[in-house]
C-alpha cells in the first residue's frame, strides 16, 4: 500500500481539497483507495459524507479499535473519519512510541488497498509526525506567496528529523501550487523561488498547477468529488494531470 501524506502546516492552501481530489482521481483509475482524516476540523470527513460512527482516527491511534472497524464506506470511497478530540492529540498521545501509532494501526490494512491518502492538520504536532512516519511519500500543497515559501522551509526541519529517526524511506514526492494565477507577476516570481526550495528538498515542483475554481467548493458542499461534480472544469483537468504525474513518479520509484 502506497501511503501518501498531504502536509502543510500553513492553513488555506487547499490541503484537504488536494487530498480528496488525489484520492478520487486514483479511484477513477481503478485503484483501491483509503482516506484517513487526521485533522480535527474534519473537513475531509464532511466532504466525503462520513458520519460520526462508532470509531474514528483517534480511536485507532489510541488502540481502542482496529483500523478495520473504523473504516466507513461512503459514495466517494472508504475513509477513517476524523474526531474533534484529535485537537488534543499532543496531550493524549504521550507514551513511548507515540510516533508509530499510525504505522501500527494501518499495518493490518496493507493488502486491502493500493493507496492510502492521509489528510493532516495545519500544524507540526504528533499527528503530523505520525503521518510522516507512516507514509511512503509526502505531497506539499502551497500557494505562490511568500508565506507558503516560509512554511515549506519550516516543514523541511520536521521532514529531516522524521526521516532520520522514524522513517528513513520518507520521500517528498513533490510540491503542488494550488489556487494558482500564472498571469500574476508576483505569483511567477514566488513560484520560481518555490521551485528552488523544491530542489533543496531533493524533490520537484509539479508541472501541474491547480487553478482557482469555484467548482471545488461547490463539489465539497454537495459531498461529491470534483470529477463527479464538474468533470469538465479547470480543477478536474488540473487534478487529473496531477494524479498522472504522481502515478508516473510512484511507478518509477517502485
Amino acid at each position: 500500500m502506497n501511503t501518501i501524506a498531504i502536509i502543510n502546516q500553513k492553513g488555506g492552501v487547499a490541503k484537504t481539497t488536494t487530498a480528496q481530489a488525489i484520492g478520487a482521481g486514483l479511484a477513477l483509475k481503478g485503484y483501491r483507495v483509503l482516506f484517513v482524516d487526521l485533522d480535527a476540523q474534519g473537513n475531509l470527513s464532511y466532504a466525503m459524507g462520513a458520519t460520526r460512527g462508532d470509531y474514528n482516527a483517534l480511536d485507532i491511534l489510541q488502540g481502542k479499535a482496529p483500523a478495520q472497524k473504523a473504516v466507513q464506506s461512503t459514495a466517494q470511497g472508504d475513509i477513517i473519519p476524523s474526531s474533534p478530540a484529535l485537537s488534543g492529540a499532543d496531550a493524549i498521545l504521550t507514551a513511548t512510541g507515540k510516533e508509530y501509532r499510525l504505522v501500527e494501526a494501518l499495518a493490518p490494512l496493507q493488502g486491502a488497498y493500493d493507496y492510502c491518502i492521509l489528510d493532516t492538520a495545519p500544524a507540526l504536532g504528533v499527528l503530523t509526525v505520525n503521518a510522516l512516519a507512516a507514509c511512503t511519500g509526502v505531497i506539499i500543497p502551497a500557494q505562490a506567496d511568500i508565506y507558503s515559501l516560509h512554511g515549506i522551509a519550516q516543514l523541511y526541519d520536521t521532514l529531516q528529523t522524521v526521516k532520520k529517526y522514524c522513517n528513513p524511506a520518507l520521500q517528498v514526492l513533490g510540491i503542488v501550487l494550488t489556487r494558482h494565477n500564472g498571469r500574476a507577476i508576483l505569483s511567477r516570481e514566488v513560484a520560481d523561488k518555490i521551485e528552488q526550495t523544491a530542489a533543496q528538498l531533493d524533490t520537484r515542483l509539479y508541472r501541474s498547477t491547480i487553478r482557482e475554481c469555484i467548482a471545488l467548493r461547490e463539489a465539497q458542499a454537495v459531498k461529491q468529488s470534483i470529477f463527479e461534480y464538474a468533470p469538465r472544469s479547470n480543477a478536474a483537468e488540473d487534478y487529473g494531470t496531477l494524479v498522472d504525474e504522481i502515478l508516473e513518479e510512484v511507478q518509477h520509484n517502485g
